[in-house]
């Protein structure tokens, strides 16, 4: 006993460990002096409601409202000296963790049974501890609360273990301490975030620094008006790793009081309590708006960053003990005392608010004093409660469940205190008003942002086009610059030419009249005569002409009957050659056709009499020679021959039965003429009675060639425009046939042929629930896989007709019950492509849209699906009048509507 005592007297926790392995110091670069707050800093003031507003990440209550008290126990394993005594563990405590229980046994018929949040065995991981303990309480700590975690029970059951250990030789065992800081240093910005952190003790009612030990009897002092509780002397340390915090609570626990008793041999004599102060940079109210709504937009425009400030508290206390058991006498009596002392005022408080007091006694201990905020208010508290497996603890672990059963009574009465609470509803209600408004500002800002977009782009193209046409306009006038530069440089050119001539003359001129020099005198003696002779001669000329014109007009003067009779003659010469030009090239014509006809038919016959298909021959030969007869007699008449003449000079049957041909050029041809008849309304009724629509579905079916399949399905789509043939088409299944060549052709042409065949079929009202079933629909979304403008109309105006047929049977009460249309997963394409930049599939689309609009139970499903606002666009932007005159009527007319307009403050 008297060593026990011994070393009770300036005995450090883990000090012969610490001994062996040297301390890294902390230098006064990271330490500075400072006060903690109890509570959330005042610069939190900008955002005091939404603050309250974050949920809890605690243990849930029966009506979903997260708790802010939450307590766990924890059993110790059976160490060497228990498992050796082979205590009767299932006789004193039983864990039942998935029901979250614990029944504490009174002999071997009777137990009491406690409740707790979490319950934890002696094969709980420290990992596990922590993320059903603390993880919660930093996890707040991050979204801007107060949080405090601390560790309660008898001496010896593992509450520093728990709590502190560092686990430098294994990982896993790391206690609650290094894995908090683990998590916040990862969640922060060292750029923009600070967290520090002071450790202190309790220790005899005073308060020391375990950093700087000299550092003793700390005051606590309390703001009168706001309640705030500082600790002026505490030394603070910046943290930016998790290296130093290691050696900051490595730092701290050799420092910290310790001493040997019968129930453990390094008892902490002191409560040890981890401050961490975080401090995190957020943009200002938008942002935390929409962090509330979890719809946070690119659209919102940043704005002043704000800081909010909150603290993490990690309290170790000291273990409680009774002196008949663990042996402490002298100085380790008066530090045993002080222990119960200060657990017995924090048991003092708790019992206070869980009866709801009127007076909590807060001042009756330093240790209590500085835990104010722990319980109450919005701050997060979790208590984990440890307790040991011998028998000889029954006693103490009665005591301490009891404990965590009145903390946990605390969050029970925190809440009956908060649903009367008047002015936190009001608070609440408030918070979900500004909620919604900035939600709807939100809204109001993409909306006007979107529509700031849209003007910005006309801009930019209105400028674009300015410029070009300035480019354009700065090019031309460059090139008349040079064509007027070029033709200015012509004439200097042409100017200094005459002017060098004029020079060359006049020295002639001068030396001519001048003095005779030797020989070129004589040379320009010699010049002049044969000059003057030229002009002489000239002249004589010049009098002949006169004479001879005179003469002829002596002669004209008499015959000028003469003349009008020659132009009458020269007149009637011209138009004769005139026709004979014109039957000369009628000839040709003639000629040119006659031998285009010949070498076609010999073509034909070689080409027959290779391939052994004579009676084949036969039928297109006398086909063929009959139509080009009858087209070549009309030609030579002055008229075109038109399709039709072909029923009265060769016969349909015969043109029908060529479609059964085994010659490929054969059936083509012979499609060819059958779409070319099919074109006129007047031959369709005669191609159906004939059995022509029959044959066509045959050819589509039985054939693979990409011509005849396009070219029949071509005339399918020319007779599917009679409703009596639409009829026939489904009755003989012209609809599976169309759906599968829709989805083995790749040909644009193809698909353009096939996909207005079943827009002509998506207009009958009787064929909609047949057309479905057989894949119609299916195959004609399936098309836009082409890309094809034309394709891609087709498509557009088939949708357009199956809606109009489903609006028009709604109206008359035949049809219930969502569009087929939205069924099939029409309606993304149908929003995407409702302002496609071709004007015909734009047109088709938002018929569409209106003619589903009109149709109540779809409602709900196009505003989720983004319609609506296709629907307002039309109203307002459409080019035709009859369609935005639509729109609006829709709207107006369907209540779903109208009412999220409201809700979103659309006006129609």
């Amino acid at each position: 006993m008297a060593s026990s005592s011994s070393s009770s007297n300036s005995a450090f926790r883990n000090g012969s460990s610490s001994a062996q392995r040297p301390l890294k110091p902390v230098t006064a670069s990271n330490l500075k002096s400072s006060s903690f707050k109890s509570r959330v800093h005042p610069s939190h003031a900008p955002l005091p409601s939404f603050r309250r507003s974050y949920p809890s990440t605690f243990s849930a209550s029966d009506d979903g409202v997260l708790g802010r008290v939450r307590v766990a126990v924890r059993l110790r394993p059976r160490n060497a000296e228990e498992l050796a005594a082979d205590a009767d563990f299932a006789d004193y405590v039983e864990l039942q963790p998935e029901l979250k229980r614990l029944k504490l046994r009174k002999n071997n018929w009777d137990a009491d049974t406690y409740e707790f949040d979490d319950v934890l065995t002696e094969f709980a991981s420290q990992k596990r501890v922590y993320e059903a303990v603390a993880k919660p309480v930093v996890e707040s700590v991050l979204d801007g609360y107060n949080g405090t975690v601390m560790a309660y029970g008898q001496t010896g059951t593992g509450k520093t273990f728990t709590l502190g250990h560092l686990g430098e030789d294994d990982t896993s065992s790391r206690g609650i301490m290094v894995r908090a800081m683990e998590d916040i240093l990862t969640e922060i910005s060292p750029e923009t975030d600070s967290v520090s952190v002071s450790y202190l003790q309790l220790y005899m009612e005073a308060v020391q620094d375990l950093l700087v030990p000299s550092n003793n009897n700390i005051s606590i002092v309390e703001d009168p008006k706001t309640g705030d509780v500082s600790v002026p002397g505490a030394t603070v340390a910046e943290i930016r790793d998790q290296q130093s915090i290691v050696e900051l609570l490595r730092l701290g626990e050799a420092h910290r009081i310790a001493a040997n008793t019968k129930l453990n041999t390094e008892s902490s004599r002191s409560h040890a309590i981890l401050m961490v102060q975080v401090k995190r940079s957020f943009t200002g109210r938008e942002d935390a708006l929409s962090s509330e709504i979890d719809n946070s937009s690119h659209l919102v425009k940043p704005s002043k960053p704000i800081v909010r400030k909150s603290k993490l508290v990690l309290v170790d206390l000291a273990g409680s003990e009774r002196v008949h058991k663990s042996g402490s006498e002298g100085h380790m009596l008066e530090e045993a005392k002080s222990i119960n002392l200060s657990l017995s005022a924090l048991g003092k408080c708790i019992n206070a608010l869980a009866e709801n007091s009127s007076h909590v006694p807060i001042r009756d201990s330093k240790l209590t004093r500085l835990l104010k905020d722990s319980f109450g208010g919005t701050a997060r508290t979790s208590l984990i409660v440890t307790i040991g497996p011998s028998p000889r603890h029954r006693g103490e672990t009665s005591s301490t469940i009891l404990f965590g059963q009145r903390a946990m009574k605390v969050e029970n009465m925190l809440r009956i205190k908060e649903e009367f609470d008047y002015k936190s509803l009001s608070r609440k209600l408030e918070i979900q008003v500004d909620k919604l408004i900035a939600e709807n500002e939100r809204q109001q800002r993409a909306f006007d942002n979107e529509v700031e977009r849209i003007n910005q782009e006309a801009q930019n193209r209105i400028a674009e086009v300015e410029r070009s046409f300035a480019e354009a306009l700065e090019k031309e006038r460059l090139k008349c610059q040079m064509e007027y530069m070029e033709s200015v440089k012509e004439l200097e050119e042409k100017l200094l030419a005459n002017q060098q001539s004029h020079d060359r003359d006049d020295f002639i001129n001068d030396n001519c009249n001048g003095e005779e020099l030797g020989p070129v005198s004589e040379e320009v003696s010699d010049l002049r005569k044969l000059l003057q002779n030229e002009i002489q001669l000239r002249k004589a000329a010049e009098d002949e002409i006169n004479k001879l014109k005179g003469q002829f007009e002596q002669f004209m003067q008499p015959g000028a009957g003469g003349d009008t009779e020659i132009i009458r003659l020269h007149k009637i010469l011209e138009d004769e050659a005139c026709k004979k030009r014109k039957l000369e090239e009628e000839v040709v014509i003639l000629q040119s056709q006659l031998l285009q006809l010949t070498f076609e038919a010999d073509q034909a016959k070689r080409y027959l009499e290779r391939s052994g298909s004579a009676n084949g021959f036969s039928g297109v030969d006398s086909l063929m020679s009959q139509a080009r007869h009858s087209q070549f007699k009309d030609t030579i008449n002055g008229q075109k021959a038109p399709t039709a003449s072909l029923f009265e000079h060769v016969g349909l049957q015969k043109i029908l039965s060529l479609l059964e041909s085994e010659d490929a050029n054969v059936r083509i041809h012979a499609v060819k003429v059958v779409a070319n008849l099919a074109a006129e309304e007047a031959n369709q009724e005669r191609i159906v009675e004939s059995g022509g629509l029959t044959s066509l579905l045959m050819v589509l079916r039985s054939f693979e060639d990409e011509t005849i399949r396009r070219v029949a399905a071509g005339a399918i789509a020319n007779l599917a425009m009679n409703e009596a043939n639409q009829e026939l088409i489904m009755v003989q299944g012209g609809i599976s046939l169309l759906s599968m060549t829709a989805a083995d052709a790749e040909d644009p042409q193809t698909l353009r042929m096939v996909s207005g065949a079943i827009a002509n079929l998506c207009g009958n009202d009787k064929l909609q629930m047949k057309l479905r079933s057989e894949g119609g629909i299916r195959a004609l979304l399936g098309m836009v896989r082409c890309g094809h403008p034309d394709v891609l109309s087709q498509v557009a105006r088939g949708i357009a007709n199956f809606a109009k047929c489903e609006s028009r049977a709604s109206t008359q009460g035949l049809k219930s019950g969502r569009s087929l249309l939205i069924e099939d997963d029409a309606l993304p394409w149908i929003v995407q492509n409702a302002n496609n930049e071709a004007a015909p599939i734009r047109r088709h689309i938002e018929l569409a849209l209106c003619h589903l609009a009109q149709q109540e139970v779809n409602a709900k499903e196009m505003i989720s699906g983004g319609a609506l606002w296709e629907l307002v666009r039309i109203s307002r932007y459409c080019s035709r009048e009859d369609i935005r005159a639509l729109a609006r009527r829709t709207l107006n007319s369907s209540s779903t509507f109208r009412s999220e307009m409201r809700r979103l403050r659309i006006e129609c």
